[in-house]
């Protein structure tokens, strides 16, 4: 009876995770229409969005747009989206495409999508997902950021963290933990957009050209938001 349980609850768990890969594959200028929407959405509520100072003084910053969870008893978590990092000359990339994935246990049921923001404070995340990889909370501690006009109530553990997270579900804007998830590269996202064999370095150090519109605009947000 109790195998027979467990086998169900596995099914159903495995069932819905193809779900959430599904529904979170957009084409990449998709996707980067849909960081846009989500960085204008969230920083025109300045009273519960990131933090000013923040934004100003990051290293990079990360919008991934509908990340989808699913999960019953075993959950996951996929979400596609861009991340641009400042230059020698303190102004914004041009983006790279990265894919969002983690896992979790616990009594879970169902499908959510949520909207992540990461903001990195120091260069060693950077020089991480230059590389094409890094894991939240291994290769970069990371805490749940500040909201509102300033950092100024940051806790203590906030303070230390490398990285800001946050996140919006349901129209709810709050700073969450988001440890354990990892953060790659997309490199087929990139070819599509920059080109064969185009690096992530290559990118947000400004050797490419012809970058289409909608990825061009998430460049141009940052800058917006981040020179107020």
């Amino acid at each position: 009876m109790f195998k027979a349980s467990l086998r169900r609850v596995l099914v159903v768990a495995l069932a819905l995770l193809p779900v959430a890969a599904v529904q979170a594959e957009d084409p990449p200028l998709v996707r980067a229409q849909n960081s846009v929407r989500v960085l204008n959405e969230i920083m025109q509520a300045p009273d519960k969005a990131v933090p000013q100072d923040l934004l100003r003084d990051a290293k990079a910053i990360a919008v991934i747009p509908d990340m989808i969870k699913a999960g019953f008893i075993f959950g996951g978590r996929r979400g596609e989206g861009l991340i641009s990092v400042k230059t020698r000359e303190g102004t914004w990339s041009n983006p790279s495409f990265i894919t969002m994935t983690g896992g979790s246990i616990g009594f879970q049921a169902g499908v959510s999508s949520t909207d992540v923001i990461l903001v990195f404070r120091t260069q060693r995340g950077v020089d991480s997902i230059v590389n094409g990889k890094f894991t939240l909370g291994a290769d970069a501690s990371a805490a749940a950021g500040p909201v509102g006009r300033t950092a100024t109530a940051a806790t203590d553990t906030q303070l230390k963290a490398e990285i800001y997270s946050y996140s919006r579900s349901r129209g709810l804007f709050a700073g969450v933990a988001l440890d354990g998830s990892a953060l790659r590269i997309d490199y087929d996202a990139n070819a599509a957009i920059y080109g064969a064999g185009i690096t992530p370095r290559r990118i947000f150090d400004g050797g490419v050209s012809n970058v289409p519109g909608p990825v061009v605009d998430f460049r141009d947000r940052l800058e917006e938001y981040t020179s107020r």
